[in-house]
């Protein structure tokens, strides 16, 4: 296979030789930085893109089927898909594509996204529910197709896209929703697989892309610009981290990760200790008030790994 001059001999040591993998949303920006990431070391790659505007509107074949044929002028394996993964059918497609052209699917990085933004009081229902077509159900049509497969097999590799954006924005609230939604799907998923070995990851990138508010057409991330120095926003930049989530190697499973710009960071949600009534029949507002910096003091805080794990925390004076 052909590599490209600035590919490290550190990126070569992780190879997918023998993988299958479903990028969605693949076509531009970030998505197309896994895909050629993925290809590039030997996995064979379905291109799943809509096409769509950033609002989630329309179709346009073209950037799944560039990249495609990018991955394949570099001397990798791919074919493209346009299946529309926020359905059900759209989702089962995208994995079918994977079964027919290459026999199997080992990975699955859900990458397609949307972006309408909106607060409150304006924010509607509609704007909500389409957030979480695209970003949780999404997500979960893709892999839901792709388990029966992975449980059979005993090995799979699912990255679902988050953002720090779930922090929030006065503006974003429909996006941030669906972005923090995504970790409690990976979190169930991971108890779902039990002792397989499927993990589930998810991965917050921090680029500049056309979602990100790059000025851009939408095309210009598929351009070859070899004698221009690469930002350090760029895409690429996050490829390495969903590269280890998405191979053998990668041990972990339920965890949260943010790549971009030379940092790789884990996030991460944690319980303090909090506060702990004497007399928990007689405990009333004033105790919130008078203890609430002892509730939120983080020293000694935990991390829980599922529901249960939480109560076994919580619970421990019982």
């Amino acid at each position: 296979m052909n590599r490209r001059p600035t590919e490290s001999m550190a990126m070569q040591e992780y190879r997918f030789d023998g993988r299958v993998a479903v990028v969605t949303g693949a076509g531009r920006g970030i998505g197309r930085a896994y895909a050629h990431l993925l290809g590039d070391l030997g996995a064979k790659v379905v291109v799943n893109d809509l096409g769509g505007t950033i609002e989630g509107s329309g179709s346009d074949a073209t950037p799944a089927q560039i990249v495609a044929q990018e991955i394949i002028d570099a001397g990798g394996v791919a074919v493209a898909d346009v299946s529309d993964i926020s359905t059900v059918a759209g989702g089962k497609h995208a994995i079918d594509t994977a079964l027919e052209n290459f026999g199997r699917i080992d990975i699955v990085v859900n990458n397609a996204g949307n972006v309408r933004f909106g607060g409150l009081p304006d924010v509607d229902a509609d704007n909500i529910e389409n957030h979480l077509a695209v970003h949780v159900m999404g997500a979960f049509n893709t892999s839901h197709a792709a388990w029966p497969h992975m449980i059979e097999q005993n090995y799979g590799r699912i990255v679902i896209t988050s953002s720090i954006g779930m922090f929030g924005l006065p503006d974003n609230t429909g996006y941030a929703t669906a972005k923090a939604a995504v970790l409690g799907m990976a979190n169930s998923m991971t108890l779902s697989a039990g002792e397989h070995d499927i993990k589930i990851n998810v991965i917050a990138p921090n680029a500049m892309t056309r979602m990100g508010g790059a000025p851009s057409d939408g095309m210009a991330q598929i351009r070859h610009k070899t004698d221009e120095p690469k930002s350090d926003m760029d895409p690429s930049l996050v490829a390495p981290m969903v590269g280890y989530l998405a191979h053998e190697v990668c041990n972990v499973s339920g965890e949260t990760y943010l790549a971009g710009a030379g940092r790789f960071a884990h996030l991460f949600s944690g319980v303090t200790e909090g506060y702990l009534h004497p007399d928990p029949h007689n405990a009333g507002i004033a105790d919130v008030v008078d203890n609430l910096s002892q509730i939120k003091d983080r020293t000694g805080y935990y991390t829980p790994d599922s529901l249960m794990d939480c109560v076994k925390h919580y619970m421990a004076h019982r």
